[in-house]
């Protein structure tokens, strides 16, 4: 199975670049710069669950050529067109294409563009991102990669294919039996992160010290839940005990890459995230007070980075 990874960053890069050390024939379509470099450095993962360099097959938009079985997206949701532009041509009638990235949104876009019948579900759980001098760092353990079929048979000839593919890696590999109620459990646990921690400007623990950062944890968590359980994904009890786990421990350092993002003063997701659960609340009809305090806030970051931007 011929799998085509666009870009080789944080995410893309350490799936990818572990799925090529594991003996998956993966190439990385990038752009000319971060090729150059790859060529001369080698993908480098800094990871502790142990390093690696690598050395890829890799195309660009220039050297693109042939059609790939699977074409793995990692993109940020503000850059899928121009994602859409650059694997165009390496998507044929057999092709799938796997998005692992944040939220749901991107399926309305991807279905027009390359119709649902090609577009797998799939997400990925990583702290992951590029470093200093192009290396991909792996911050902590935890690696997992997520996908399935959106429609039909689970087990499809092209999933167990892939499932197949990505065997050996060091990362977790799952073909899900219920891929949308997997990637609505994330999307809602990561909307309760990001609006959390880029409205509180700190980590879960440091919310969760606050006199009121639990309730203030917890209403985010259960306004998203409910616009998941009005879409038909309410939120399995197991899924639920490990965030209410998560957001009730002061002593917890994680922080949504979004505020890591937002910090550094990047774009930032917050339409495809935040902003949309807001949305979905309100064609619902579910109440969503503290995620439109949330999504207000980072409204305001964006604003303030168009006019620095001119």
């Amino acid at each position: 199975m011929r799998l085509l990874f666009l870009g080789a960053g944080g995410t893309g890069g350490y799936f990818g670049g572990r799925a090529a050390q594991a003996g998956a024939d993966v190439t990385f379509l990038v752009r000319e710069p971060r090729a150059a470099r790859l060529r001369e450095q080698g993908l480098r993962i800094k990871s502790p669950l142990g390093d690696a360099t690598l050395h890829p097959k890799l195309a660009t938009q220039q050297t693109l050529q042939g059609t790939y079985d699977v074409v793995v997206l990692s993109c940020k949701a503000y850059d899928l067109a121009s994602a859409i532009d650059a694997i165009r041509p390496a998507v044929g009638p057999d092709t799938a294409v796997l998005p692992i990235m944040n939220g749901v949104l991107q399926y309305d876009v991807l279905d027009r563009e390359f119709e649902p019948h090609r577009v797998l579900g799939g997400l990925c759980q990583i702290n992951a991102t590029l470093g200093p001098d192009g290396e991909v760092v792996h911050l902590g353990k935890h690696a997992n990669i997520v996908f399935g079929e959106r429609a039909g048979p689970a087990r499809s000839e092209r999933c167990v294919a892939l499932e197949q593919a990505l065997a050996g890696g060091e990362y977790v590999s799952r073909l899900s039996e219920d891929i949308h109620q997997d990637m609505w459990e994330k999307y809602v646990m990561l909307t309760t992160l990001a609006a959390a921690t880029c409205l509180m400007r700190g980590s879960i623990g440091q919310i969760a010290s606050t006199d009121d950062g639990i309730d203030i944890l917890k209403s985010l968590l259960q306004e998203s839940q409910a616009v998941a359980a009005a879409s038909g994904h309410a939120v399995r009890p197991e899924a639920d005990a490990f965030v209410q786990n998560l957001i009730s421990d002061r002593t917890q350092p994680m922080t949504a890459s979004m505020f890591r993002d937002l910090r550094q003063g990047l774009p930032v997701e917050a339409d495809h995230i935040v902003g949309d659960m807001v949305h979905r609340a309100h064609t619902l009809g579910v109440d969503a007070t503290y995620l439109r305090v949330a999504y207000s806030h980072l409204q305001v970051y964006q604003a303030q980075r168009a006019a620095a931007a001119g």
